[in-house]
């Protein structure tokens, strides 16, 4: 997933990226993410005069832990794609450093190759489901004993108390 930035611009040239990349060592050590599959990624890279266009998806299988229950839970995520790259611009040793626009809608590259890997795994890291639940109801685990309350309920006491009101608990106790 490499190409030559000026090449690709002056020559105005089209690349056709059908891939898939094993992400497994991205996510090693966490606990979220139980298994992935191969990152599939499809894109089209097209060069401009100035700039180098890259559209297209990237489609993943994974296996994640529930956010509230810990269970397994089985998502395909669909991650759009699209970025444009321009060559990053040339200071001479005399010019004032300018700080670099980072509202700007393009990225700029530095040296003569684009390696696009980087930019992929980014996507695929910011696009993975924030909080994955293994059913939209799910009751999650009992915060005492540990127990799937989906599976069965537990005898603990869960009963949820306002501090601000804790005083007035036992006001008519004795009556």
């Amino acid at each position: 997933m490499q190409f030559h930035v000026e090449e690709t611009m002056s020559k105005r040239l089209k690349h056709t990226i059908n891939e898939s990349i094993d992400v497994a060592p991205l996510f090693e050590g966490r606990a979220d993410v139980i298994n992935t599959g191969p990152l599939h990624v499809a894109l089209e890279v097209e060069g401009n005069a100035g700039s180098i266009l890259v559209d297209g998806q990237m489609t993943i299988d994974w296996e994640l832990a529930c956010s509230r229950c810990l269970e397994a839970v089985q998502e395909h995520t669909v991650i759009p794609f699209s970025e444009q790259f321009e060559p990053a611009p040339k200071r001479g040793k005399d010019e004032d450093e300018q700080e670099e626009d980072d509202d700007s809608d393009f990225i700029a590259v530095s040296g003569e190759r684009l390696n696009l890997q980087p930019y992929v795994e980014e996507a695929l890291q910011l696009f993975m489901p924030f909080a994955p639940l293994c059913k939209s109801d799910c009751k999650g685990l009992c915060h005492t004993c540990g127990q799937n309350l989906n599976e069965q309920t537990c005898s603990c006491n869960n009963e949820k108390l306002d501090h601000r009101f804790a005083a007035l608990k036992d006001l008519f106790k004795d009556q």
